[in-house]
């Protein structure tokens, strides 16, 4: 006598079976970003003077909002108002054109480049130019915001 194969046990759902997505960013946003980042990679090498708002010289803030401008997205002119002008980024999930700040009183900004690096107005007297973002410190680093 031959026995009917068992029936195969039901599968159930696991967590592991459930996958995050994460939505990749429109084509709108993403042209936003990149005229962003080539107007900020277009000031390396100016002047970052204390109160500069362009064309010739920034200060932090001011390029970074000059970048988005350029861009079409209005940003208010200094790091303090500019850290609420966006949806807020956890660093672990950073994106390049995310707005990266600095110090308990937040009164530096930089525009994120992709791979820990960062354009920005140092400080008066040394020319804008691309680092890590941890130049002052993993300690410093206050937050990030999205303003696109």
């Amino acid at each position: 006598v031959t026995l009917p194969p068992a029936p195969a046990p039901a599968m159930s759902p696991t967590p592991a079976a459930v996958v995050p997505t994460t939505t990749a960013p429109d084509a709108s946003a993403q042209s936003k970003t990149a005229t962003a980042l080539a107007f900020a990679r277009a000031q390396i090498g100016r002047p970052c003077l204390w109160g500069a708002a362009g064309p010739d010289a920034y200060d932090c803030s001011s390029l970074t909002q000059a970048a988005w401008k350029a861009a079409g997205v209005m940003l208010p002119r200094t790091a303090q108002e500019q850290s609420g002008a966006g949806a807020l980024v956890p660093l672990t999930d950073i994106h390049a054109g995310d707005l990266i700040f600095f110090y308990d009183s937040i009164d530096h900004v930089g525009l994120y480049t992709g791979n820990g690096l960062m354009i920005h107005a140092p400080s008066p007297g040394t020319p804008i130019r691309e680092e890590s973002i941890f130049y002052a410190g993993s300690a410093a680093i206050r937050g990030a915001v999205r303003p696109a």
